[in-house]
């Protein structure tokens, strides 16, 4: 493991990064509002599941491919928007028996898998562990490859835990709301307005 002092500044710079509010916690309180809370929760619990395929990457030196191959870079990128706009569009148009299907049984299900693919689309994640990462690691404290994968396992989990604080809030306005027909669709819209947003943002964001 790397040095204490590293380790110090390691765990300040990540919580820092993590309980800012950023796309991820605000990807899962939509689908919290769009859903209730066990469909925001198994959200998380899928952006979580997919952030360790960009933990694996760092680790095998894989995310350069994303700095090397500009090319690919923008070619997940707008895939991931893309995605997330035609999520959220289902939100927007849906009537009012998507709704009562969107808070099912397998709303949550649903949830989970579309917030992996969410994830393993979004290459800001892979250049964040490669840049940030690194910073972290030293030479001399044994194999790199272990440092990465710990440090980005450790980065993953606290991303995820502030997920989980937005879902909880979430959580609160949905249960308020969602007892009215007219006011849980225009929840739910709301969600899909902020999914169509977070496309957008992700699309258009140069870095």
């Amino acid at each position: 493991m790397p040095p204490s002092d590293l380790l110090i500044a390691f765990f300040v710079s990540t919580a820092l990064f993590a309980f800012v509010p950023g796309p991820a916690m605000l990807y899962a309180a939509a689908r919290t509002l769009a859903g209730g809370r066990r469909a925001g929760l198994m959200a998380a619990f899928g952006v979580h599941v997919g952030g360790y395929a960009h933990v694996f990457a760092a680790t095998m030196g894989l995310s350069v491919l994303f700095h090397a191959v500009p090319v690919l870079y923008a070619v997940v990128k707008l895939a991931g928007a893309a995605y997330l706009v035609f999520m959220g569009w289902r939100l927007v148009t849906g009537d009012a028996a998507d709704t009562k299907t969107e808070t099912g049984i397998s709303a949550p299900r649903r949830a989970f898998v579309q917030s992996i693919f969410v994830e393993l689309l979004n290459p800001k994640t892979a250049v964040f562990f490669l840049a940030f990462l690194p910073q972290f690691v030293s030479a001399t404290s044994g194999p790199v490859w272990l440092q990465f994968l710990i440090l980005g396992t450790i980065t993953n989990v606290m991303f995820s835990a502030a997920d989980l604080v937005a879902v909880v809030g979430a959580s609160h306005i949905w249960s308020s709301m969602s007892s009215s027909p007219l006011l849980g669709r225009w929840l739910q819209r709301a969600a899909g307005l902020l999914l169509i947003g977070l496309g957008a943002r992700l699309a258009l964001d140069r870095n």
